[in-house]
This record gives C-alpha cells, sequence and structure tokens, in this order.
C-alpha cells in the first residue's frame, strides 16, 4: 500500500512512497545498490546531539531501480523549496546518515558550499552522478546531502574511509567533472571522526583546492 509522507510539517509537500518498492520490478533497470531517501529539519538556536538528531530525521522511502528512482524523484520537492534549517539525505540502504553508523564512522565527507538558488540544480547532478557509479570507487560512496541554509546551501558526500588519500582525492575529482564546478572551486572535506569531537558538520574542515 502506498502511504503519503509529509516532508515539512508547515508546508503541504508530500511525497508518495510505496512502502514495499525495494527490488526492481520485471523489465526495470536496476541500480547497483538500492538507495534509501531521509529528511531532517531542526531548529538552528538547539545545539544538537546524537539522540535529538535521530529524532529529527525521518526515512522517507527505497529505491532499486532507475524507473523507481524517477518516479520518486518526480514527487519530492526540490531542495531550494524547502525553508530553514533542513536537509536530503539519500544513502545507500542499511547506512543512516548519522556519523557514528558503522559504515561512516571512520569516514568523511566532502563539502560544497553554494550560493543560494543552486542547491536543486547541484542535488540532481550528484544524485545521478551516484546512482550512475560515476565515482568508480567501488564501495567507498555511502550518500549524498544537501543542506539548505539561511545564508548559503551545502552540498556532501560521504565516504567510508577518511583515511584512503587515493580514493578521497578521486572523489574530489570526480565532483569537479561531474557538477562542472570553476577550477578555483573551494574544496573541504572533513572526518566523521572531527565532526563528533567538535559537535559539527561544516566547522573546522580542511580546505583544498
Amino acid at each position: 500500500m502506498p502511504h503519503t509522507v509529509s516532508v515539512e510539517s508547515n508546508a503541504s509537500y508530500t511525497v508518495s512512497v510505496e512502502s514495499n518498492t525495494v527490488s526492481p520490478a520485471a523489465g526495470e533497470h536496476p541500480l547497483q545498490y538500492n538507495y534509501t531517501l531521509w529528511y531532517s529539519r531542526r531548529t538552528p538556536s538547539r545545539p544538537a546531539n546524537t539522540q535529538s538528531y535521530e529524532q529529527n530525521i525521518r526515512q522517507i522511502g527505497t529505491v532499486a531501480s532507475v524507473e523507481q528512482f524517477w518516479k520518486f524523484y518526480s514527487h519530492l520537492v526540490r531542495p531550494g523549496d524547502l525553508t530553514g534549517h533542513s536537509d536530503f539525505h539519500l544513502f545507500k540502504e542499511g547506512i543512516k546518515p548519522m556519523w557514528e553508523d558503522e559504515a561512516n564512522k571512520n569516514g568523511g565527507k566532502w563539502i560544497i558550499r553554494l550560493r543560494k538558488g543552486l542547491a536543486s540544480r547541484f542535488w540532481e547532478n550528484i544524485i545521478l552522478a551516484m546512482l550512475g557509479e560515476q565515482f568508480m570507487v567501488g564501495e567507498e560512496i555511502c550518500g549524498v546531502v544537501v543542506s539548505i541554509r539561511f545564508q548559503e546551501d551545502i552540498l556532501s558526500i560521504w565516504n567510508k574511509t577518511a583515511s584512503d588519500q587515493v580514493t578521497t582525492s578521486r572523489i574530489r575529482d570526480t565532483l569537479r567533472r561531474v557538477l562542472n564546478l570553476p577550477p578555483n572551486t573551494i574544496m573541504e572535506y572533513k572526518t566523521h571522526n572531527d565532526s563528533l569531537k567538535d559537535n559539527s558538520s561544516f566547522r573546522n574542515t580542511k580546505i583544498t583546492l
């Protein structure tokens, strides 16, 4: 049975989610991995902790084929239309978009800060690159996140092994290519271990050009 999930509590956006769409239907084109979409929203003035974050994050649905993804995506509000302190997370099925998750705890993320108005296009491009296995790093990619903030929007891609510099560099270079970033775009990397230490996703990052 399909059920409808409200994306924002104060908005009319809804997403129609099939609760049993976890395998490709006959004739569909399977993705290499199943992916689950999550949504989170919190009040910026409240300090975040693991418990409150886990309470604020909601699983919206899972897709297993190209056709399921486009059907799902067509009903989804675009990031640029979200308000406040909101995030979409698209992760491989079985991986929670949390620093402490077993698949994430030794990893980190590349961060790209966007001026307002660009989030929807960049989000779609990074999703398609991930679903299409364009990063060519095997199991390393965990998921992608778009974070809507008041002054800027932030795109990030999470990987499993922060200490693997060859892999993290390949992810960075692929990001530049698939997003068609200008050569002088600042890229930032932060390990999830550092995020746990300072309880922050985007502060105290390592910057690279």
